[in-house]
């Protein structure tokens, strides 16, 4: 799941309901708000990505997380990771 929020987060910066949609959308995967928020905290802990409080018209602000230079660095290693896992499937 780090991997999938990383890669959505370095497409454009999300609040967290706004990510979950994506998440279902882009790669068909169910996570609840009890799930994301928590892996939200721990990715900010981990300095992978970061967040910025942003105005609504409504009045109440929105956290929009994005990915860190950390967080790039480390879904770049992830990514080469994978790639290295298929290479050996395909053999």
């Amino acid at each position: 799941l780090p991997f999938y929020v990383l890669q959505a987060l370095e497409k454009k910066e999300c609040y967290g309901y706004e990510l979950i949609q994506d998440l279902k959308n882009q790669y068909e995967i169910e996570v609840t708000e009890s799930t994301i928020y928590p892996l939200l905290i721990r990715l900010m802990k981990e300095d992978l990505l970061v967040h910025k409080w942003v105005e609504q018209n409504s009045g109440i602000p929105r956290k929009y997380y994005f990915i860190s230079e950390i967080g790039k660095t480390n879904l770049a290693e992830m990514k080469k990771g994978i790639e290295d896992i298929l290479l050996k499937i395909k053999g």
